[in-house]
């Protein structure tokens, strides 16, 4: 297990420094082989880190984009929608080899597995949320289950987060159920590179940092992932 630990400035700083650690890992990788596969994240929090993986001069020709969950029944061209998000701020201004997306229906489950188990993932590019969630595997998070993607119901304070990013008007708007990347599925990327700014997540940082393995925080487990590097601001490192 190797966990490493890098604190920026700004978010903004976090998000090149990101973008540097991904592209010389791609970069690695590609020397190897012909193909590279990422797992991304999205979200407010990442907002500095695309941009900066877009500029970077990372051959996204060799690159097979997954992303990591998606909220079950949403339209795709609702404002919240992942699918959405990932379309207009990454996947149209990179010349991917192909991306994969969930599409939030019981119908893709099994889609979307099959190809994720062709090969290996690279890269997981993973997010924690305010919840200490990792994709929507929020407390108490199924460490047990081996399917790729799983349907699961969303936390009040997981919808509290998205309200109060933006995405939905109220609570109540928020679905109840996302398709997500189980917690098992996560950790068999060769690499993970977690990138967490704002004050907001100042708590989860800590509790993942600090406590136990323990599904009630379920980024903890990043802990025991053989290479993992977190990324923070001074904001999210001021518990820690």
């Amino acid at each position: 297990m190797e966990l490493k630990v890098i604190i920026s400035q700004t978010p903004e700083q976090l998000g090149r420094k990101a973008a540097q650690l991904a592209s010389e890992y791609l970069e690695e990788v590609l020397s190897q082989k012909d193909t590279a596969r990422i797992v991304v994240s999205t979200g407010a929090s990442q907002f500095d880190t695309f941009e900066a993986l877009i500029a970077s001069d990372i051959d996204w020709s060799k690159i097979e984009m997954f992303h990591l969950d998606e909220y079950v029944g949403l339209p795709e061209d609702h404002p919240a929608g992942f699918r959405k998000y990932l379309k207009e701020r990454f996947v149209s201004k990179v010349n991917l080899k192909a991306a994969h997306f969930v599409e939030g229906t019981v119908e893709n489950l099994p889609v979307i597995s099959a190809e994720l188990l062709k090969a290996p993932i690279d890269l997981g590019l993973i997010g924690i949320g305010e919840n200490a969630h990792i994709a929507f595997n929020d407390p108490p998070a199924d460490f047990n289950t081996r399917d790729p993607y799983i349907i699961v119901d969303l936390d009040e304070n997981c919808k509290k987060q998205q309200v109060g990013e933006g995405w939905f008007a109220s609570i109540e708007d928020v679905p109840k159920q996302a398709v997500t990347m189980s917690v098992h599925r996560i950790m068999q990327c060769e690499k993970i590179i977690s990138c967490v700014p704002y004050a907001v997540k100042a708590p989860a940082v800590a509790d993942t940092l600090n406590s136990d393995v323990d599904p009630n925080v379920p980024a903890g487990i990043l802990k025991t992932h053989k290479d993992w590097t977190l990324l923070l601001d001074k904001d999210s490192a001021a518990l820690i």
